[in-house]
């Protein structure tokens, strides 16, 4: 297995974090132009020799609000390492699938606005990656137009986030007046020129300091002067505080002129740690070089509207992994063959042959799987589930088209498999009126869009008073069910979830009847 370990020490996985808007599918766009993933033109895509679009928001949905909703992988050379890059959701409603995402990641860029800083999303994002103790590092973006100052977001980033800052490069040029960049490990100034719409590499000349100073006159000088207090402040790059998750290095660039993007996916390469031995969920460390094994973070259906296919996507834990070899689905314990396994790239997919420890494999129409699902071969495993977000927005469903009941049941299944909404059924009602249960409201309109236009059940959602949701067990449910202002619901895994207009009724109910099981949701609070 020695050629596994050498594969696995290539490899880097990520996951690009930020909050809407500050630039994140932008970056993800320039880090696959800078590794060679594109064409000469960003937005060009270099696949099976056409020209197609690069963007990872594939879905028309996301194209249409310009906000990315669903996740994608994409893989590409860089430096003669192997990088795997996972894009997240930009929106906080579908932090829940950022979380599952981050747990197919070793690492992850935080992308900054230069003019916002920290805001609400970055914080739930950031408090996430702590919990899972993944090594940060952050960007700070759109230095090209007018923002904060540089040390203030340094500062900003310390106070608010509680985490230590090691700049490693630093601005030459406040925000909106970006000429190019310090690096701090070997002091080189490099200036960079602007090329038409950001579409190629952004040319870049490494200056010695004299020429610098006399070229670029007051500007340097006030980031050489910052750049040398930064240095007498400590706050040099510590790659173990760093893989504790206990500091993070910083750049600054703008990926919309390309400007810094070069360096920050270097540091990728050299920083972002490669796979290492996953803990099962007894927590004994399973090597990267045992026998194959993955765990399914992610599904999703109708990537390919011409086959309306469903893919699961595994994040390759230990071994290789070699199409066609036949695994153990941990959960249903029947053998499981993979035949149809692919690399995709946005909407775009080729057969992978193989694949090892940090890829992403994309198994197409593995109906059985789901989330959080473990597939081994040889040597059994289960690695730890992931657990669902607690919901806090509930909508009552109802195909408009009663013809369309067929559609309308297949596509709730599919989206609660997928995670777009968690499905809760009245056991006298079952899929006439299932209760959609969600994060933010936006995975409701995701959930209507999807079922009209990929499902052709065409339905309407009903707000309810529910605010809250409690597990609960059988014995319990027969109490709740006579009660008023109390709604007890089944998940399709059997999981009952007792529904409250207020968190105040159920801290009532529990003062006067301790022998309720109300207990709350194992992610409940995360989102905020």
């Amino acid at each position: 297995m020695s050629d596994v370990a050498a594969e696995a020490a290539r490899r880097r996985t990520f996951a690009i974090i930020s909050h809407p808007d500050a630039g994140k599918t932008t970056l993800t766009e320039k880090f696959l132009l800078y590794g060679g993933a594109l064409t000469k033109e960003a937005g060009a895509v270099k696949a099976r020799g056409d020209r197609r679009s690069a963007t990872s928001d594939w879905m028309a949905l996301e194209q249409q609000r310009g906000i990315s909703i669903t996740s994608a992988a994409m893989q590409f050379p860089y430096r003669g390492q192997v990088v795997n890059l996972i894009d997240t959701p930009g929106h906080r409603d579908f932090s829940e699938d950022t979380y599952r995402v981050l747990a197919a990641a070793d690492a992850a860029v935080m992308v900054l606005d230069a003019a916002k800083g920290i805001e609400p999303q970055t914080l739930k994002l950031f408090e996430v990656c702590r919990e899972r103790e993944l090594p940060l590092l952050t960007f700070i973006n759109k230095w090209d137009r007018p923002g904060l100052e540089a040390l203030d977001v340094l500062d900003e980033i310390e106070t608010t986030l509680g985490i230590a800052t090691a700049p490693v490069t630093f601005p030459v040029g406040i925000a909106g007046d970006f000429r190019g960049l310090l690096d701090r490990r070997d002091g080189q100034y490099t200036r960079y020129t602007r090329t038409a719409r950001g579409a190629t590499m952004a040319p870049e000349e490494v200056i010695d300091p004299e020429r610098a100073a006399a070229e670029e006159g007051d500007v340097y000088g006030a980031a050489q002067e910052e750049f040398e207090l930064l240095q007498g402040a400590g706050g040099d790059f510590d790659t173990k505080s760093f893989l504790a998750a206990e500091s993070t290095p910083v750049f600054f660039g703008s990926a919309l002129t390309n400007f810094g993007v070069g360096k920050l996916l270097d540091a990728v390469v050299d920083m972002v740690p490669p796979p290492t031995p996953r803990p099962d969920v007894d927590g004994h460390p399973r090597p990267v070089t045992a026998p194959f094994s993955g765990f399914v973070f992610k599904v999703q259906a109708n990537m390919d509207k011409a086959h309306r296919d469903r893919i699961a996507f595994i994040r390759v834990c230990s071994g290789r992994f070699e199409r066609g070899m036949v695994v153990t689905h941990q959960r249903t314990g029947k053998p499981f063959a993979t035949k149809y396994a692919h690399q995709v790239f946005g909407q775009e997919r080729e057969t992978l042959d193989e694949a090892f420890p940090g890829d992403v494999v994309g198994l197409v129409n593995a109906t059985d799987v789901r989330v959080g699902d473990t597939l081994w071969i040889d040597e059994p495993v289960e690695f730890p589930g992931i657990p669902s977000f607690a919901p806090e927005q509930f909508r009552v469903a109802r195909v408009t088209d009663t013809s369309k009941f067929k559609q309308f049941r297949k596509g709730i299944t599919q989206l609660d498999e997928e995670g777009v909404v968690q499905v809760l059924r009245d056991a006298d009602l079952g899929d006439q009126a299932p209760v959609l249960a969600a994060v933010g409201p936006m995975q409701f309109e995701v959930a209507q869009w999807r079922l009209e236009n990929e499902f052709g059940a065409p339905v309407e959602l009903t707000g309810t008073s529910y605010t809250l949701a409690r597990r609960t067990d059988a014995e319990s449910a027969l109490k709740l069910r006579g009660m008023r202002g109390v709604r007890v619901l089944a998940r399709a895994d059997g999981t009952l979830l007792a529904l409250f207009e207020s968190p105040y009724w159920v801290e009532r109910l529990e003062a006067d009847d301790p022998s309720l099981v109300l207990d709350r949701l194992v992610a409940e609070g995360r989102q905020g």
